[in-house]
């Protein structure tokens, strides 16, 4: 188990444990990295590209949320924003970490942005990527991820949805995920949190536009243009309430922003990151 690039180490959160990648060091404030919500997913397969870029200068913590990935999944468990924010604050606690600079993508977003609601002292800086957290109709693309039953063929065609290049979606790739998600208790969890009507999951990830309006966090925000997953117009709406935010929207760019342009989110994120070490020294 230990090759599977997937696994990393076990820490308690509360009642159950995380599977958690804890790597690099160095006095900079650390990054937490907060997955999506698509079928198979973990940590390591959203953000293999990121950590080892990030983690050449600073710590980089990216943990399974709970259902998702090799984090445990404790019978009658509520899926839900109290749970995953929870999970979160008790991972920072586990490991000693005060503050962190904090990455969410797409679910990841929307409990990125209410974990800064609820403690923002434990965040420095934030960035959000094809972010949910604000209204907007769900989308035939979300409606289907969400909505997903385990075939390859499926899993391709919600593999359409998060890529713009399709090159990046083939045969080989879809397999993986495919088999990413039907391991023991993947899909059984998965079903569990987000069944039809999916709308009110949307609704559910919300935060209070006062409460989103009112942080005080800088903040970078980022889309790509060709998103079918989650529209554009939330990062907009994100970059209209956050006081001190920052949008970048990436051309010729899906769901996959980490993924599909990957050189050049690292640099805008390390350059990020960079500029708030040097405002505190």
């Amino acid at each position: 188990m230990s090759q599977n690039p997937e696994i990393g180490q076990r820490v308690r959160t509360g009642g159950f444990d995380t599977n958690v990648h804890d790597v690099g060091s160095g006095s900079k404030v650390p990054a937490l990295l907060i997955h999506g919500s698509g079928p198979g997913v973990s940590a390591w397969a959203n953000w293999r590209l990121v950590i080892p870029v990030l983690a050449r200068d600073r710590r980089v913590i990216a943990p399974d949320m709970v259902g998702f990935g090799y984090s445990d999944r404790p019978a009658g468990i509520h899926y839900n924003m109290d749970t995953w924010v929870q999970q979160a604050l008790d991972l920072l606690d586990a490991l000693g970490v005060e503050q962190v600079d904090l990455v969410g993508n797409s679910f990841g977003g929307a409990l990125a942005l209410a974990l800064t609601i609820r403690a923002p002292k434990r965040v420095r800086r934030l960035v959000l990527m094809g972010s949910v957290g604000v209204p907007f109709p769900i989308t035939p693309g979300l409606d289907a991820v969400w909505g997903y039953e385990p075939s390859i063929e499926n899993m391709r065609s919600i593999m359409d949805y998060f890529a713009w290049d399709r090159g990046l979606v083939n045969d080989e790739l879809a397999k993986l995920r495919y088999e990413a998600s039907i391991r023991p208790g993947f899909q059984e969890s998965f079903a569990a949190m987000f069944p039809a009507p999916r709308q009110r999951w949307v609704d559910a990830m919300e935060s209070r536009e006062a409460d989103i309006r009112a942080l005080p966090h800088e903040t970078l925000i980022v889309h790509g243009r060709e998103d079918k997953v989650i529209p554009l117009s939330t990062s907009l709406t994100l970059s209209q309430w956050i006081p001190n935010a920052q949008l970048h929207v990436f051309g010729h760019c899906g769901h996959w922003t980490q993924i599909e342009h990957n050189a050049r989110f690292n640099r805008l994120v390390g350059d990020f990151f960079a500029e708030g070490d040097q405002q505190a020294a």
